[in-house]
């Protein structure tokens, strides 16, 4: 099975190189390598013969066509994003132009390519969303998020991607593209960009410099394991009927502060410092605007569709990421040099 990646320098996208590299499909690596994407995350099978990589930008329409009719993949598996909501309040523009209309020129080099060769039945497109898209739950509440739950973006980080899902599934009804809708939880593991939450306090500990969270630290959310979500995208593209959306969680939610607490005890244990614990680096920062109060993720779906569950409990993943940034000390560092620099 031939597969096309987009964005597979980045934090999820590389977790799912490696993977579908080491079980021994042909892979074709496309990303544009801004700042969340590197090619270190992707080193360890640089040199395997069932991998290859090229710079490409999917807001560019011929390279992709180009590569397309070069690879002729039997699936595509659907990454490069803007990700960050911080970023997306500061400059929108780029999760436009990325998510909207990159997905638009990927979805279309897709379907030019399945019709070209004949509609194939068992092509896939599976493109990987968030639960963002879906809004906003009440802290009080105990409801989740379903599959048919109703889009409610807030940011323009999740207002893009709930664009680019609607884009995925009108490719399905207009055309027969054979699609699938990942819309997941919180990723969290090793290789994350330093923006995020966890590698933050992680990182920020390890300088013992302070920690910020934003407003009082009582946003919740479901945290996934970076390696259980990958196996969960696999298992997708072998068994997901197309023309469905599939809500994947880790059935781990936390506040912010509960998270960031649990790393700094965990560091607590594993390197104590003689200046105190590493909670006393936390700093409540005034609220993000627009701020989601609750994500929180109902599995049930995919569970009785094609038998996925979570395999990491977060205890394990979180020691277990802890651990890696421990060991990658000059990754963390050069990213977080090559981001303030961008």
């Amino acid at each position: 099975m031939k597969i096309i990646v987009t964005g597979g320098c980045g934090f999820i996208g590389s977790a799912i190189v490696r993977k579908l590299v080491n079980l021994g499909y042909q892979v074709l690596n496309l990303d544009k390598l801004t700042y969340a994407g590197r090619l270190e995350n992707v080193e360890e099978i640089a040199g395997f013969s069932n991998y290859e990589f090229a710079l490409v930008d999917i807001e560019n329409k011929q390279a992709l066509e180009k590569y397309f009719d070069y690879f002729a993949p039997d699936a595509v598996v659907h990454l490069a994003a803007e990700s960050h909501v911080d970023r997306s309040i500061r400059n929108p523009s780029g999760f436009i132009t990325t998510n909207i209309l990159g997905t638009f020129n990927i979805l279309e080099a897709s379907r030019l390519h399945w019709e070209r060769y004949g509609m194939c039945k068992n092509f896939r497109f599976l493109h990987v969303s968030t639960d963002e898209v879906f809004g906003s739950l009440s802290l009080d509440s105990d409801t989740q998020f379903s599959e048919d739950t109703p889009y409610d973006p807030r940011s323009p980080y999740s207002a893009s991607k709930a664009s680019s899902d609607h884009l995925v599934g009108a490719w399905h009804q207009t055309y027969g593209l054979p699609t699938i809708v990942a819309n997941c939880s919180n990723n969290y593991g090793p290789f994350q960009h330093p923006e995020k939450l966890i590698p933050l306090a992680i990182i920020r500990s390890l300088n013992w410099e302070p920690i910020p969270i934003y407003g009082k630290g009582a946003n919740i959310r479901d945290w996934l394991y970076v390696l259980d979500h990958v196996s969960a995208l696999i298992q997708l593209l072998k068994k997901a009927e197309p023309g469905r959306s599939f809500n994947i969680g880790g059935g781990n939610e936390y506040t912010n502060l509960e998270l960031v607490s649990s790393v700094c005890q965990l560091l607590d244990q594993k390197l104590p410092n003689h200046a105190g614990s590493y909670k006393e680096l936390i700093r409540f920062t005034k609220d993000r605007p627009g701020h989601d109060a609750r994500y929180s993720v109902n599995s049930n779906f995919i569970k009785n569709q094609i038998g996925w569950v979570p395999e990491t409990s977060f205890k394990q993943g979180l020691e277990d990421t802890i651990d890696w940034y421990i060991k990658h000390e000059g990754w963390w560092r050069s990213t977080v040099g090559k981001s303030h620099n961008r």
